[in-house]
């Protein structure tokens, strides 16, 4: 018997996991050319799933050359593979002749969210992504920065610098985060590119293979990897989408404490304001419990605070780190969803012994952040820039935040629920039960709608009837029409679905009449 595992409740599909898991075992050698493999019907039932899903596995793998089936004799590895790992190439197209997969560190599936991310063709409306509309990019404003600093002290920030940061826009955020009422010290702050390394660096700090980390399920898909990359154990714990709780939204935090008694957990990261992908907030109430929690049970809190400043309606909410009174909180930021997220500046706020071993993780990775890019930050935030820009874009994502809600609003079919963020730059869907958001989308792809399936945010438990919203990069003509391309769709979809109960039950019906 082939040595093979699917996990049911994975967010990878079970055709990519047999597929990759079959490949792994051809490259490792355990799977050997002329080996048989089963027919699909009879690895279908030895693995428990729907035949259709061997099928396309092995469709994938015959269209690599792993394997090759003969009618009436069945399946088998092919010789291909192996040949080509043993022949040396010819001298001369300069290739090596590796099977670079067999190398790889990890079997990472290559169903991922960079998928669904290709140049989305012109005219067609894409809920995609949640990053800023470029064209409202104040690149004069930058430019005039950039050259100012050049001019000014261009030889010294072009060459080696702290890896801690560039001092003045070390100063420039300190001045900044304290008047947000975190009361920073020197030494709390480091500068890093952007919050992904952030985590990056917070994992390689803190944890080791077989370590535990608590995230939010759904949760942003980029933090999933550097965790899993790092082959660390992964706790999801539900977000609170739709005020289920006494109104209460963002981590449910009594799923949180029982998780905490049954495990022993190093770190729990949260996105508190507008949480990638549902949009939610947590309230002050529930943030001062969390901390009550954490502290409880002696465990370090990460707060991804990047969407926090997309704030257009009701007031501030405090951050983790300004109620935090115990250091237990890690604090991390960056300009990506407020300015320019190619430029890759972010920081992380914490207890000075944190930083320092942060700072030396940092060092061993990349010295430090780019020298030119702190620099014209530091002097953009100094002239006033920022704050000018951060006070139009929330005009205008406050604008089409309004358009999408009042689409969704008028054209959504009954039974579909989503939330009702007030700020950030997505809202998740979720559509009448029996709806798959994951095989729609290929459909309404060819209808110039393109969104993200929720299954692509969830540790575990995925829930096939999501979806992302991400509204930011669209205008309000688009959205209009996004949205009601899609509340088209879905109603042809719950029609069809509902012809298709209504004949099976003529028959039931007409026996019963017989009777």
């Amino acid at each position: 018997m082939i040595p093979l595992q699917l996990q049911p409740k994975s967010h990878i599909p079970l055709y990519v996991q047999l597929r990759d898991q079959l490949r792994s075992l051809v490259y490792s050698g355990d799977l050997r050319p002329g080996d048989r493999i089963p027919a699909s019907r009879e690895l279908a039932v030895q693995l428990g799933v729907h035949r259709t899903t061997v099928a396309n596995a092995y469709a994938d793998l015959e269209s690599e050359g792993l394997i090759r089936g003969f009618v009436g004799r069945g399946t088998y590895i092919s010789d291909l593979p192996l040949k080509r790992q043993f022949t040396p190439p010819p001298r001369s197209n300069g290739s090596s002749g590796l099977r670079w997969e067999a190398l790889f560190a990890d079997d990472r599936g290559d169903e991922n969210l960079g998928r669904l991310m290709p140049d989305i063709p012109e005219g067609e409306i894409a809920f995609v992504t949640a990053k800023p509309s470029e064209e409202f990019f104040p690149v004069e404003d930058f430019r005039r920065c950039c050259n100012a600093v050049l001019k000014a002290e261009g030889r010294r920030i072009l060459q080696l610098g702290s890896s801690d940061g560039y001092p003045p826009l070390k100063q420039a955020l300190t001045d900044l985060l304290n008047g947000e009422g975190m009361a920073l010290k020197p030494g709390q702050l480091l500068i890093t590119d952007g919050c992904q390394q952030a985590l990056d660096l917070l994992c390689k700090a803190f944890l080791r293979p077989g370590d535990s980390v608590v995230l939010e399920n759904p949760t942003y898909p980029g933090a999933i990897a550097i965790f899993t990359g790092a082959r660390v154990r992964c706790l999801g714990v539900p977000v609170e989408t739709h005020a289920g709780r006494a109104g209460s939204a963002g981590m449910n935090l009594e799923a949180l404490e029982s998780v905490l008694m049954q495990n022993r957990v190093k770190l729990i990261v949260v996105t508190p304001d507008f949480q990638n992908p549902t949009g939610t907030t947590m309230p002050v109430n529930e943030r001062r419990k969390l901390l009550e929690i954490a502290s409880r049970f002696q465990v370090a809190v990460v707060e991804d605070h990047i969407y926090a400043r997309l704030r257009f309606r009701e007031k501030e909410v405090p951050s983790l780190k300004s109620l935090d009174r115990t250091g237990i909180v890690i604090h991390i930021d960056s300009f990506s969803k407020v300015a320019f997220p190619g430029m890759r500046v972010g920081w992380v706020v914490g207890p000075e012994t944190v930083i320092e071993r942060l700072r030396l993780v940092k060092q061993a990775t990349d010295l430090h952040t780019d020298q030119l890019a702190q620099a014209t930050f530091a002097e953009f935030l100094r002239r006033g820039y920022f704050e000018k820009h951060l006070a139009k874009m929330k005009k205008v994502y406050g604008a089409r935040l309004n358009a999408i809600e009042k689409t969704l609003e008028r054209l959504m079919p009954a039974g579909t629920e989503w939330t009702k963020p007030d700020g950030g730059m997505s809202v998740w869907v979720t559509l009448p039960a029996g709806l798959d958001a994951g095989e729609m989308l290929h459909q309404l792809m060819d209808r110039g709608v393109h969104y993200v399936p929720g299954r692509y945010f969830y540790l575990q438990n995925p829930e096939p009837n999501t979806l992302r919203l991400g509204f930011a990069g669209v205008d309000e003509k688009r959205i209009v029409r996004g949205i009601a391309t899609l509340g088209e769709f879905l109603r042809l979809q719950i029609s069809k679905r509902e012809r298709g109960m209504r004949r099976m039950e003529e028959p039931a019906a007409a026996r019963v009449a017989l009777v």
